[in-house]
């Protein structure tokens, strides 16, 4: 795993936590609900993408 791959996740989390926190004390917490299921959305297909270049280079070792 990259270090650069938890440093891209670090930085949306930042990102995500600043924009709640504005949305929320605007009154807009429907909005800051949804930017922080944006921010998990976007985590998960960065997390995805690892996993799927694991499982092709286990395929590989054995010969699958």
């Amino acid at each position: 795993m990259d270090v650069e791959l938890i440093f891209k996740i670090a930085a949306v989390g930042i990102i995500v936590a600043v924009l709640c926190q504005l949305l929320i004390r605007s009154g807009r917490e429907e909005q800051a609900m949804l930017t922080s299921l944006a921010g998990l959305i976007v985590v998960l297909t960065l997390i995805v993408s690892q996993i799927s270049g694991l499982f092709r280079t286990i395929k590989q070792l054995f010969g699958f």
